[in-house]
């Protein structure tokens, strides 16, 4: 028997999901003590139930990590056979390594609490690195958006497009993307003198006088994805879009965006957007709620997930 339940990060994807699986949102009762302190309550028998618990990392990262621990501790006292812990977007997957002295490894330590909590599998999406697979002993699912944003990039009717990794660490999954639609390949160079401060140097490869579509897992607050835009347009770029999957658009990233000579910026919906977000002119929100339904359900049915990656 499998049941669906979700936090308060992201209910309206949770929400659709339940939709394509044909079921309704479990019922629960999640509250804020007067000291901030979370409470949270099963309002439904789970034992021996097949428990999926939506939460995605969102603006408020610590209060919804928090939440999620909790929820599953409380599943994991009300005897379900199994639980997955659905992250839409996985906070703190930015700090998946020693960059410099004495600082702390976030993914890594996340990934600990939810297994201590009582997570029997994770189901989540574009991992900031894939190798924050291997901080976890339990199964875990990386889901892909390529296939959401392909079909909607392919009906743009760019000609000759070029996709771009805006840095090094992404020309595996641009390589991957640019094969999926068909299009080129290029770099940017760029060096970050400070956290989320950029400074892009120089692009590798031909993007003159064609379109040219920026592919990252995450937009945040702005500053990098604004100043490749610019570099692009320097080396005579015809029309420049993005593609991330992850709307993180902290600070004031939506006004950087709508003042930047970028066409287009295509998010999906893993993170909650304000309607005044979402019905920006220069944003598209693409919904990976299908997606994540048939995950759900494959591995509730124990059918394989692997095409779900290709």
């Amino acid at each position: 028997m499998m049941k669906v339940f979700s936090g308060s990060s992201n209910r309206s994807l949770a929400k659709e999901i339940a939709k394509y699986l044909g079921i309704e949102l479990g019922k629960a009762v999640l509250e804020k003590f007067s000291d901030g302190e979370i409470h949270f309550y099963i309002e439904e028998n789970v034992r021996r139930a097949d428990v999926f618990v939506i939460q995605s990392g969102s603006y408020d990262a610590n209060f919804h990590s928090m939440e999620l621990f909790l929820m599953i501790d409380a599943f994991k006292r009300a005897s379900p056979e199994r639980i997955t812990a659905v992250i839409p977007y996985y906070c703190y997957a930015r700090q998946d390594w020693k960059d410099r002295p004495r600082v702390p490894i976030s993914a890594r330590l996340i990934a600990d609490l939810i297994e201590a909590a009582g997570a029997d599998r994770v189901l989540t999406m574009d991992l900031h690195s894939p190798q924050i697979m291997g901080f976890f002993s339990v199964p875990v699912d990386n889901l892909m958006a390529a296939p959401v944003l392909a079909k909607h990039v392919q009906g743009l009717g760019l000609k000759d497009p070029t996709i771009i990794s805006p840095d090094a660490g992404g020309v595996a999954r641009a390589r991957g993307f640019a094969k999926r639609v068909g299009a080129k390949l290029a770099i940017i160079d760029k060096r970050r003198p400070a956290p989320n401060v950029a400074e892009v140097l120089h692009v590798i490869g031909e993007v003159k006088g064609k379109d040219a579509i920026i592919l990252d897992d995450m937009v945040d607050t702005g500053g990098t994805l604004v100043r490749s835009v610019e570099a692009l347009r320097r080396e005579g770029a015809k029309k420049v879009y993005a593609a991330c999957t992850h709307p993180v658009l902290s600070g004031d990233a939506v006004n950087k965006i709508e003042n930047s000579d970028m066409e287009k910026l295509i998010v999906t919906n893993t993170i909650a957007l304000a309607e005044k977000v979402k019905n920006n002119q220069k944003i598209d929100v693409l919904s990976v709620a299908e997606l994540f339904g048939e995950a759900i359900r494959r591995i509730n049915e124990g059918s394989s997930v692997s095409s779900l990656f290709v």
